[in-house]
């Protein structure tokens, strides 16, 4: 419980103050060109009738210069109410009952003005998240492993190894540019080019590429298309674990695994791999939901979870030379109860370098930066056309997830930073009831001098809508999903 609302409060600040800004945009283009703001409310606050009390959940809090100031009760948007302007709550018919003076409404401005109000939002969302970004620069800098200081390399799966990867390689550049440290940004380069070269064995080997590797199977893939390469030293045992009762201990080295010789986790983590496909086969073959497992409804029989259960393993215990060799079975979840030493950790104590910026240098690498992150999420969108990526799409759910357990202000204002990237771009696809689509509708007006009647944009803003609800209701359905299974 204490996990969620840590999440919740992070989401909930994060949306206040995204939309404060963005809503903070529209408003002040508005005032700028003399546009009465009727109503400026902080989140949602739609009717709920519950038979006995309607509650609307408003809060007004101030009138100020003819604008009420409103907080509402669901935290998932926002909105201004301007004068002259067929939107979610207000209709063609009422504009004409509306008794603002002609020369504050909205539709009786310049379409160039009109423009300006509308793309407000979304300009304020950008130049938000590029100052986060810069900002962050300055008070903490960037933390990262220099690629070429993972001096063990990668370990790759079957898909990379045909393009020519070797265990042990450690990717230095593309046709495009070099890499820094390993992080998304590698995978999508190495995505999208054409050629890479690699350290292998102290000499640089350059390797062909196709150009249009699929960015998301790279990522979800199982093996994933290459991860640090990780040597088999154990780190701990869990107590009374199967692997405890066999004798093994921190420090020893796992040298092979059911007759297959091993020297890294990876390809541990291929051979516990099979047998979940094992399993996963046999439950599917019998019609159950889950795993071989004796605490949980089996698909498969307990001979066969018995059987499968059973490992045989060869260690080197800490600091001998000779071999044992261990029979045991592991636990009714398939775990040994053995915790892989991270090379990461040694990694970081060794080699983690922190580049600092000054106040003014942190602008120019802010602005680099936020660039470089809303032009791979733009790119990234393909992916939503893919099977794949279509079960990806989530709701406010999702969202919160990608907050941190504890309060952490660098992962809070990185999250609110992309965030802020993320709904500008929305914002402005051109979809009736989002900003773009106003601003369609306004360059058409521009471009023909033909203005699109009240009616049309009301039309236009419900078919809008109707499409925005079905697509919240298709991401709220996927998060449900992810949340059962």
């Amino acid at each position: 419980m204490e996990v969620f609302l840590i999440k919740a409060l992070q989401l909930i600040l994060c949306f206040a103050i995204l939309i404060l800004l963005h809503e903070g945009g529209h408003f002040l283009f508005s005032k700028i060109f003399g546009v009465r703001v009727k109503k400026f409310c902080l989140f949602f606050d739609p009717a709920i009738n519950l038979g006995f009390h309607r509650f609307s959940g408003t809060l007004k809090l101030f009138t100020w210069r003819g604008t009420d100031y409103h907080l509402g009760w669901l935290p998932l948007g926002g909105y201004v109410n301007i004068a002259g302007m067929v939107d979610e709550s207000t209709s063609a018919e009422d504009l004409e009952k509306d008794d603002t003076p002609q020369n504050q409404m909205f539709k009786n401005k310049p379409a160039w003005q009109r423009l300006l109000i509308m793309v407000g939002g979304v300009l304020v969302n950008f130049l938000l998240a590029l100052f986060i970004y810069a900002m962050i620069l300055f008070v903490w800098g960037t933390q990262y492993v220099p690629i070429e200081k993972y001096t063990k390399g990668f370990a790759y799966n079957e898909q990379a190894e045909k393009l020519g990867f070797r265990d042990g390689d450690i990717p230095l550049r593309t046709e495009k540019r070099t890499f820094k440290a390993y992080d998304a940004d590698l995978f999508r380069d190495i995505s999208e080019a054409r050629s890479v070269v690699v350290l292998r064995e102290g000499k640089e080997v350059q390797l062909s590429l196709p150009g249009d590797l699929n960015l998301l199977d790279m990522l979800q893939d199982q093996p994933r298309f290459m991860e640090v390469l990780a040597p088999s030293l154990i780190d701990s045992v869990a107590k009374g674990s199967p692997a405890e009762q066999a004798g093994i201990r921190g420090g020893d080295v796992l040298l092979s695994f059911n007759g297959k010789e091993l020297s890294t986790w990876n390809e541990f983590d291929q051979e516990m791999g099979k047998i979940h496909d094992v399993l996963s086969a046999k439950t599917e073959s019998s019609g159950g939901l889950f795993s071989c497992s004796s605490s949980k409804p089996a698909g498969c029989s307990p001979a066969d979870s018995a059987k499968l259960r059973a490992v045989s393993v060869v260690v080197r215990h800490a600091g001998k030379q000779e071999t044992d060799t261990l029979h045991f079975r592991m636990d009714p979840d398939f775990r040994m109860g053995i915790y892989k030493h991270s090379p990461m950790t040694d990694y970081v104590k060794q080699s983690l370098t922190t580049e600092q910026y000054g106040f003014l240098e942190s602008f120019p690498a802010g602005i680099a930066h936020g660039w470089n992150v809303l032009c791979g999420y733009v790119d990234d969108l393909k992916y939503l056309f893919t099977a794949d990526g279509a079960k990806s799409v989530g709701s406010f759910g999702t969202i919160g997830n990608l907050f941190p357990a504890e309060w952490d202000w660098l992962r809070f204002w990185e999250l609110t930073a992309f965030i802020s990237l993320m709904l500008a771009f929305m914002n402005i696809l051109p979809i009736p009831a989002l900003d773009g689509g106003h601003v369609l509708f306004l360059l058409y007006e521009v471009v023909t001098r033909r203005k699109p009647s009240d009616r049309f944009m009301e039309v236009a803003q419900v078919t809008g809508m109707w499409i925005l609800f079905a697509l919240m209701a298709y991401a709220i359905f996927n998060d449900v999903v992810k949340f059962i299974f």
